[in-house]
C-alpha cells in the first residue's frame, strides 16, 4: 500500500488497517473499530446460514437473511471509514485555538460525529433479528459462530453507544449544557437509550445458547 493513500477499510489489508488503528492518532478509532465489528457480526452471520440447510418458509428466511448480512458487511465496511472521517474532523475541532470559531467548530464536529455512530448503532440493532433466528433455527453445529458474532455484534452495539453518549457530551465543551443538549438532539439522545436496551438483548440472546455452545462450562 502507498504511505501517501488514506488507510481504509477497502485499500488496506487487515494489517494495515489495524496498525493504523494502533497509532496515536485516532483515525481510525473506536468508532471505526465498531464498524469493522459490525462487519464481523454481519459475516458470520452469512456463513452460518449458508452452511443452514432449510425447508419450506424456513428455506426462503435463510435466503434472506444472508442477502441481508452480506449487504450489512459492505454497509458496516463504510460506516467504519465514515467514522474514521469524523473522527479526523472531532480532533481538528478541539486543536482550534480558544474563540468562538473553535466552539462552532466543536459543536458541528460532535453532532456530525454523534450522527455517524447513531446510524452503526441502529444498522446493528437491526442484525439482532437474523442472528436470534440462526441461534434457534440455525445449523447447530456453528452455534459456537453465533455466539462469536453475536459477541461482534456486542461490541459494535456497545461502541456506537457510547461514542454517541460521548460525542454529545462533547457538546459541553462550547458552552452547551446537557439539558439543552438533550432539547436539541432528541433523537440522538434517544439513541443511547435504545442501543443500551440493545445491547442487552444481546446478552440475553448469549445467555440462551451459551450451554450449547460452552457444554464444558455449564456448572
Amino acid at each position: 500500500m502507498n504511505a501517501s493513500e488514506p488507510v481504509t477499510t477497502n485499500n488496506s489489508t487487515v494489517d494495515d488497517w489495524t496498525r493504523a488503528l494502533a497509532e496515536s492518532v485516532g483515525s481510525p478509532g473506536g468508532g471505526a473499530g465498531a464498524g469493522v465489528m459490525l462487519a464481523i457480526a454481519a459475516s458470520l452471520t452469512s456463513m452460518v446460514a449458508g452452511y443452514t440447510q432449510a425447508e419450506g418458509q424456513k428455506r426462503s428466511e435463510v435466503a434472506v437473511i444472508q442477502s441481508r448480512a452480506r449487504s450489512l458487511r459492505e454497509t458496516a465496511l463504510q460506516l467504519a471509514d465514515d467514522d474514521a472521517s469524523a473522527s479526523k474532523n472531532f480532533g481538528a475541532a478541539f486543536r482550534l485555538s480558544p474563540g468562538p470559531e473553535r466552539e462552532k467548530a466543536i459543536r458541528r464536529a460532535s453532532v456530525a460525529a454523534a450522527k455517524a455512530s447513531a446510524v452503526l448503532g441502529k444498522q446493528a440493532i437491526e442484525a439482532i433479528d437474523d442472528l436470534a433466528w440462526l441461534a434457534s433455527h440455525g445449523n447447530p453445529a456453528l452455534v459456537a459462530d453465533i455466539v462469536v458474532a453475536l459477541g461482534a455484534l456486542r461490541a459494535a452495539l456497545t461502541g456506537a453507544r457510547t461514542n454517541v453518549s460521548f460525542d454529545l457530551a462533547g457538546l459541553s465543551s462550547a458552552g452547551d449544557t446537557l439539558d439543552q443538549v438533550r432539547e436539541e438532539h432528541p433523537d440522538l439522545w434517544s439513541t443511547v437509550q435504545d442501543l443500551t436496551a440493545a445491547v442487552e438483548r444481546i446478552d440475553g440472546l448469549a445467555a440462551g445458547i451459551d450451554h450449547r455452545a460452552a457444554p464444558t462450562d455449564a456448572g
